[in-house]
């Protein structure tokens, strides 16, 4: 009974937060992920400490993160993503080589080995998909050239983090081995992402469309919900078993089942989930 008690006093002070926090903030004009993050600093520990720590909600509202990127897979029609193949490749190569090349000289000037320099610099290359692809779904500029090519950037970090990973342990002694799966080569590593991302291509081409025909003739609204959220765990899990994001593994299912004929049910199943998760997770 205390169980449910406090969860029900937190679910109040998390939807309460957002119900307050987010409007004032749109209207303000700085956008919902603004009075997210806001609401969630006024309610946590460190203020008034109305929610205690946030740790165990963070495990649950990323998958906020997972549902935004499956969407976004689905948008995104095959031909798309070849034609996005220079930002993705070349706009996110330069910047991610520019941003960690200048901060690693900055850091260096700074009395930094060059190991900690180049350690630091690759980690402020990267930035947050979730936060930049909503604010730029809000302002209606994710579907512009600009917000593609912004996509294709963050698509090329959300890669680019197979090989840092591999990278950081060779920058020193004292560094924690953060590769995928230290007891294998980089080759093997890249081998299984490989592997696992075939899988999730073949299934959702063979197995997935004829199953979810199957249920859609059942006409239970429900079963459609419950299919649509098995494929997004499914291929999260998948990717997450092999030490890489969730998101990226939901993204490629998204990817495969954007020609779809389900692919506006899909969305639709899933659109009230993300919305959801992705607000818990900017205030956690």
């Amino acid at each position: 009974m205390v169980e449910t008690s406090v969860f029900l006093q937190y679910s109040l002070v998390y939807l309460l937060a957002a119900v307050i926090a987010v409007p004032l903030s749109s209207r303000l004009g700085l956008g919902s992920v603004l009075g997210y993050l806001v609401a969630g600093a006024l309610i946590g520990p460190y203020i008034l400490d109305w929610v205690g720590d946030p740790a165990d909600v963070m495990h649950a509202a990323e998958f906020g993160v997972v549902l935004m990127l499956f969407i976004i897979g689905l948008e995104l029609q095959p031909h798309l993503l070849i034609e996005l193949r220079r930002p993705i490749l070349v706009g996110g190569s330069l910047q991610v080589a520019g941003t960690a090349l200048v901060m690693a000289l900055l850091l260096w000037l700074l009395s930094f080995t060059w190991q900690q320099s180049v350690a630091i610099g690759l980690i402020f290359s990267l930035s947050s998909t979730a936060i930049v692809l909503q604010s730029l779904a809000e302002k209606g500029l994710l579907k512009t050239e600009g917000g593609t090519h912004i996509f294709g950037v963050l698509l090329f970090q959300d890669i680019a983090i197979i090989p840092l990973l591999s990278i950081l342990p060779l920058l020193g002694a004292n560094v924690v081995n953060v590769a995928i799966h230290p007891q294998m080569s980089a080759w093997q590593q890249a081998g299984l992402v490989l592997v696992v991302a075939v899988v999730i291509v073949v299934a959702g081409r063979v197995v997935v469309r004829p199953v979810f025909r199957y249920i859609t003739q059942s006409r239970l609204r429900e079963l459609s919900i419950a299919a649509a959220l098995l494929i997004v765990f499914a291929s999260a899990y998948a990717m997450q078993r092999i030490g890489l994001s969730p998101a990226l593994g939901t993204f490629l299912a998204g990817l495969v089942l954007a020609d779809s004929e389900y692919r506006h049910e899909l969305e639709a199943s899933i659109e009230p989930f993300k919305g959801l998760l992705l607000g818990l997770f900017f205030m956690a």
